[in-house]
């Protein structure tokens, strides 16, 4: 079985066939683009070598990596890969093509200069690794007649259409390991511990990692908390002997009489401002109110670093894989996801269309240990 292009006169359309009898003459190389966006997460590097490895040693193709996302898009700046050249870089976090939080879209005659990019590196399809902005960009390309293929990539695991993105677990692994260290030298000082972790608009890493790391208390965007009730959980903690509490908040989580906490008014190209700093504002309050002697650690891009677990790994790679197929198949303007055990391919709106925010019955499950 042999899989490729088939060949076209200059100028026409790619058209794409898997399966049956190509004679070797009717097969050119497709030309693969592949380009990271958005923040860095453990995980990335594992896509780019499985596109590589699949695109070029099973399918004949050649594989162009976009420097620095949308960017390298726009400037036309490119790696040409191979799999010599992506060799050992499974275990490595970040991203080997770098990254950027680019939109085309708020560019001057950026639409124009993707298509002209892309046309001079003769790209077949564009396989796109990232979130919510970066696919959504993504699909709005595709309306403009481009050829995508997303792979879902995101920290906060709120995309939709996909049980878990690739990321997720590693941060959560990471925050619940810090989560385990704060406990010893918070029972050693009697103290009140307070960890924020990643979450914009979802609380997937802080309900995961307080669930795993026996957090007092969790607070999520889902949920604005009321102080009151947080510390009157402490209070009882140490009613029933216990000297010290963990809370666990995510950036985004914010008070029901208050307003997010901001590093910044500073907005990225795709009107987000800097989380940051409920953190310390929980270590006023609950020291204020309380009296016990209270802590703040701010994780930050700790959780993005480092290698990936080996569950991200594993789905990193099948969803490489799932998308160097889409892309040879012609099946463009989807992302592929997990659903379940399977991976699947969705059209990219249903991926970026809404955000994926925390089950409520996970949350359930926590409050039971709260207090």
């Amino acid at each position: 079985m042999v899989a490729g292009v088939v060949k076209r006169a200059p100028g026409a359309a790619a058209v794409y066939r898997v399966g049956g009898a190509l004679a070797a003459e009717e097969v050119e190389m497709a030309r693969i683009g592949i380009l990271t966006g958005g923040g860095d997460c453990p995980g990335l590097n594992a896509v780019i070598r499985a596109v590589v490895r699949k695109g070029v040693n099973v399918y004949g193709h050649a594989v162009v990596g976009y420097r620095d996302g949308w960017r390298g898009v726009l400037e036309n700046r490119v790696s040409y890969l191979t799999p010599d050249n992506t060799s050992g870089i499974l275990h490595r976090g970040g991203t080997i093509l770098g990254s950027s939080r680019t939109n085309p879209f708020k560019e001057e005659r950026g639409v124009e200069l993707v298509k002209e990019s892309l046309e001079a590196e003769r790209i077949d399809c564009l396989i796109a690794v990232g979130g919510e902005d970066t696919l959504g960009v993504a699909d709005k390309l595709t309306a403009e007649g481009v050829s995508m293929v997303g792979v879902p990539k995101t920290i906060d695991n709120d995309l939709s259409a996909t049980d878990f993105t690739f990321g997720f677990h590693t941060a959560v692994q990471i925050c619940t390991d810090a989560i385990d260290r704060l406990h010893s030298t918070a029972e050693s000082h009697n103290r009140v511990l307070v960890l924020e972790v990643m979450g914009r608009h979802a609380g997937w890493i802080a309900a995961y990692s307080g669930i795993a790391g026996g957090a007092d208390s969790i607070l999520v965007p889902e949920r604005p908390f009321d102080i009151e009730e947080v510390c009157e959980h402490i209070r009882h903690r140490h009613q029933r002997g216990h000297s010290f509490s963990i809370v666990v908040v995510a950036e985004g989580a914010v008070p029901r009489e208050g307003q997010e906490s901001l590093q910044t008014q500073e907005k990225d190209a795709f009107g987000h401002v800097r989380l940051g700093g409920v953190g310390v504002w929980l270590e006023s309050e609950i020291k204020d109110r309380t009296g016990f002697d209270t802590r703040a650690t701010i994780l930050g891009h700790i959780q993005r670093g480092g290698t990936p677990t080996a569950y991200d790994r594993v789905l990193a790679t099948r969803f490489g894989i799932a998308a160097i197929d889409a892309a040879t198949e012609g099946d463009h303007g989807k992302m592929v996801a997990l659903q379940g055990t399977e991976i699947v391919r969705v059209p990219l709106n249903e991926g970026v269309g809404t955000l994926k925010t925390l089950d409520e019955e996970l949350y359930e499950t926590a409050e039971v240990f709260f207090g």
